[in-house]
């Protein structure tokens, strides 16, 4: 998986982000919204994002929803529910806008196979020791995997980031 210290995923494009220093570095707390604010704006989107200088939407609770849905449905979910939202954001703002998602428990729950480039959800209880295969989900035919967002040289991702998903 390739990794980038490039400062684009703030500005376009779709990430997950689960370090703290970089959801501060596009967003203020006040200005995440929630996965039901972002699902109810699918179709209705504003010209004005609240955050980054008007490029970027932060929306929290993805990984919480995931919880809460049995692997099946949750895979489900993803594909008929987030997916769309997530194509229908990039289409309305023709890639010139960062989606992020806010996602703190994806630090130890959203592994990569750097064999492989794929990208799984570990489950948390009760659904543990089952996974979700995030990437094929969410991005499977894109052309190229997402990168893992660097703050800066040597240190650990901070979340992954794809240019556009299809």
């Amino acid at each position: 998986m390739r990794q980038t210290l490039d400062t684009g995923w703030r500005r376009r494009g779709s990430s997950w982000i689960w370090d703290e220093e970089a959801r501060n570095l596009v967003c203020t707390a006040p200005e995440v919204w929630s996965l039901r604010q972002f699902l109810q704006a699918v179709g209705h989107w504003s010209d004005d994002l609240p955050s980054n200088g008007g490029d970027t939407l932060v929306v929290a609770g993805l990984d919480g929803s995931l919880d809460l849905l049995s692997p099946d449905d949750a895979e489900v979910w993803l594909l008929d529910v987030i997916k769309p939202a997530v194509l229908s954001f990039q289409s309305y703002y023709e890639g010139q806008a960062a989606l992020s998602f806010w996602m703190p428990s994806a630090r130890e729950r959203l592994k990569t196979n750097p064999a492989t480039d794929a990208v799984t959800w570990l489950c948390e209880a009760p659904h543990r020791g089952s996974h979700l295969d995030f990437g094929r989900i969410l991005w499977g035919e894109a052309n190229e995997y997402p990168q893992e967002i660097l703050l800066r040289e040597g240190a650990k991702p901070a979340g992954l980031f794809h240019l556009r998903i299809t």
